[in-house]
């Protein structure tokens, strides 16, 4: 599956346009995370926890973005967008969204 932030893909043609697909994960945030990485901030330095949390719940959200193309039938989503929100009480919670056009290509011969 060939996923795109540009509306076209060079050397293919789109055949067919499925619709928007759409993929969303929310995580919230581990106290012990939490703990660390206050500590982190003081000392400085990056939070890795943060960011690993960060990168599981982006891949699992293209990981949806792609399941929702497939069953559509479509070989590539294009016009990728991705967006970070932060949600819940206090800001508690962290949502990765994904959505972007599943399409049908075809190889320019």
């Amino acid at each position: 599956m060939i996923i795109s932030t540009t509306p076209t893909l060079e050397g293919h043609d789109i055949v067919e346009y499925f619709g928007i697909v759409t993929g969303e994960v929310i995580v919230g945030a581990n106290i012990f995370k939490d703990l660390f990485a206050g500590i982190r901030d003081i000392v400085g330095g990056r939070a890795g926890a943060y960011e690993s949390t960060l990168r599981d719940a982006r891949r699992q959200a293209f990981g949806e973005l792609e399941a929702e193309a497939r069953r559509l039938g479509a070989d590539a989503v294009v016009a990728v967008d991705i967006d970070y929100e932060v949600v819940g009480q206090g800001g508690s919670m962290l949502m990765v969204s994904v959505s972007g056009t599943a399409v049908k290509l075809q190889s320019r011969q």
